[in-house]
């Protein structure tokens, strides 16, 4: 299947819902996260606020401040590449409604991209996220990292992206991947992580480094140099094995 946007892929998702409708275990949930709406970041925003909700900050502020951040066309069109990238990249993915509803790594990452957007206006509402996030679905991202569209963040547990850490277009992202600092240094102290990498599952790439576009960093591995586009990189520390 072709990548599906805006209405197409909405409609898309509705009519596998539907395909489920006679599940009347599932039928309320169905109902109540996806086929109540009539758009994605509607049923995205009541999503993320479940997730966020706390008994000490009224939901329907979390609902509101969630809605606004997904009026934002460049994050709507960052996540509907992710569906999109997570849907045609992992083999266990059969509907597009599943990292929408099921994906903990989805859900964490679109709870990052509300954060990421009020980083200056509500600082401290960020953190929450950050903080919740982590504890809920142990992924800890900060709010200040700059992510871009269509990541798969698969399993997810156990994933750390730093304060300074980018991460390119298409990037597929593993369980247990640390984008760390090193020392107490101010400044762009993590990885800068170009576009379409491959970061598999616990590896560990740490301080002010590049990894070039194309590149792909084995299981396990500790990245400590940049690492050249189009490369492979694996071991402890990390050597490049292929081009």
């Amino acid at each position: 299947m072709k990548k599906l946007y805006k209405e197409d892929l909405w409609n898309q998702i509705l009519e596998e819902v539907k395909l489920f409708s006679n599940d009347k275990t599932m039928e309320y949930y169905f109902k109540s996260n996806i086929l109540n709406f009539n758009n994605l970041s509607d049923a995205l925003s009541l999503l993320v606020s479940k997730n966020l909700k706390s008994q000490e900050i009224h939901e329907e502020n979390i609902i509101h401040d969630i809605g606004i951040a997904f009026t934002n066309k460049d994050i709507i069109d960052a996540i509907e590449e992710d569906i999109n990238e997570i849907y045609h990249k992992d083999p266990a993915c059969n509907y597009l409604f599943q990292p929408f509803l099921f994906y903990k790594g989805f859900q964490a990452l679109q709870a990052y991209r509300v954060a990421n957007y009020w980083t200056e206006e509500k600082l401290s509402f960020s953190m929450y996220i950050q903080s919740i996030v982590s504890e809920k679905f142990n992924v800890d991202i900060h709010p200040n990292a700059e992510i871009g569209k269509g990541i798969m963040i698969d399993h997810a547990s156990g994933v750390v992206i730093g304060e300074t850490a980018k991460v390119g277009d298409y990037c597929s992202i593993f369980h247990g991947v640390t984008l760390g600092g090193v020392g107490a240094e101010k400044g762009q102290r993590h990885p800068q992580v170009g576009k379409n990498v491959l970061l598999s599952a616990n590896s560990t790439i740490v301080g002010n480094i590049k990894i070039g576009d194309n590149a792909k960093i084995g299981a396990g591995s500790v990245v400590l140099n940049d690492i050249p586009k189009d490369c492979t990189a694996v071991g402890v520390p990390a050597k490049t094995i292929s081009n």
